[in-house]
């Protein structure tokens, strides 16, 4: 057993997925605290900013592994690793154990970081950062980490979309990734403050932008990429925790 520690910021569910690949799978969510980027819309600060370190809890493997189990009621299901960005933790092992007793585990990272253990995984979704975020994505640094999951982990991108720029961003990943599943999702434009999940939330708009986005993907005739919205942001709002 790895004696490296995790950084997490919450464990929780079972719940369902509510975005990308995976959604509305029955899931538990290993959220890990630290992120490399810092986007401008980013609904999970809570779980970034160092700031909010100190509510972070030093975790070994089998400590969460302990986690993982009570909540599924030791029955094999699926492990979401989360963040911030959990490429950054030391997350192989976690996924070994839970592997032998017959778990799944899908990964959701921006594709800044290249891990090994990306191979182990049973899902791996990639979701470089458009224009709105601030942030700015290095494609080598994708491929990287498509080359590290090749032969292991189904594959998916999802991308959040705001506005014209953004959307531009995700034509520019599926040309560039033509053989991979691509999700768009509209982004929310009113994420919460990290020390309140009952934030506002402005969902009217949320779907406002989800129509404007099925509009434009189909004036283009773009036919090969999926349009979701995120069903636990239409369902609970800004809540943590489900």
């Amino acid at each position: 057993m790895s004696g490296e520690i995790i950084r997490v910021s919450e464990i929780f569910g079972p719940t369902i997925q509510g975005e990308g690949a995976l959604i509305g799978l029955p899931t538990v969510f290993v959220r890990t605290g630290g992120c490399d980027y810092r986007c401008s819309w980013c609904d999970s600060l809570h779980a970034v900013d160092s700031a909010f370190r100190d509510q972070w809890v030093p975790m070994s493997t089998e400590a969460i592994w302990q986690e993982v189990k009570k909540l599924s009621g030791d029955k094999p299901m699926t492990v979401s690793l989360s963040g911030g960005n959990p490429a950054i933790q030391p997350l192989g092992p976690l996924i070994a154990l839970g592997h032998s007793r017959g778990y799944r585990f899908a990964l959701e990272t921006q594709g800044s970081v290249a891990r090994d253990w990306f191979r182990d995984l049973d899902m791996l979704v990639l979701s470089p950062k458009p224009p709105s975020s601030g942030m700015s994505t290095d494609w080598e640094q994708v491929d990287d980490c498509l080359r590290l999951a090749a032969g292991g982990p189904e594959i998916a991108l999802k991308i959040v979309v705001f506005d014209d720029p953004d959307y531009a961003f995700a034509q520019q990943a599926g040309q560039r990734y033509p053989h991979i599943p691509l999700f768009l999702q509209p982004g929310n434009h009113t994420p919460p403050p990290p020390d309140d999940d009952n934030a506002r939330i402005d969902i009217d708009g949320v779907m406002d932008r989800m129509h404007w986005l099925i509009e434009k993907v189909t004036a283009d005739r773009w036919f090969s990429v999926r349009v979701l919205p995120q069903l636990h942001v239409l369902l609970w709002g800004n809540k943590r925790g489900v």
